[in-house]
């Protein structure tokens, strides 16, 4: 990965792409005063930095009928079942982050369910059914009044 500073350019780009990655480079050069071949060039040397990483879509879970979003912490029996149990995670469509974390817990996930008989089934039956995980804690999400990414 090379090791890239950013400048005031680099951060106006960013900024529009993440406001609509589709925007044109031809659009991006018209609205900054710049050639499309100088955007171009800085989208590029920025995904090789590792600093763009993808292009995605956004979607709404909710009118995909994901009612349920809940982040359960999770304790394992013991510290080296965690790629296994990792593994049994990346598994469960219904896990749709996870981290490895310091504190009360050894893995933290977001899972998004349809309902709450949903949540359950997945809870007992594909979850706690991992034989590496000790126990768990469930936080139901009521709303996600913040959700943005990293600003550069």
């Amino acid at each position: 990965m090379e090791n890239y500073q950013i400048d005031n350019l680099d951060k106006q780009i960013l900024h529009a792409l993440m406001d609509n990655a589709r925007t044109a480079y031809a659009e991006l050069a018209k609205r900054f005063a710049v050639s499309a071949g100088t955007i171009h060039v800085r989208v590029e040397k920025m995904k090789h930095a590792g600093i763009i990483t993808s292009t995605q879509v956004s979607i709404n879970a909710k009118q995909l009928g994901y009612d349920v979003c809940c982040f359960i912490g999770i304790n394992l029996n013991n510290a080296r079942d965690y790629p296994q149990t990792l593994l049994h995670l990346k598994e469960l469509e219904e896990v749709v982050e996870a981290y490895y974390t310091t504190g009360n817990y050894s893995i933290f996930i977001k899972v998004m369910t349809r309902s709450i008989d949903h949540l359950q089934d997945v809870l007992i039956n594909k979850i706690q059914a991992i034989e590496a995980i000790q126990s768990t804690e469930t936080l139901i999400s009521l709303q996600n009044p913040i959700s943005r990414s990293v600003m550069p």
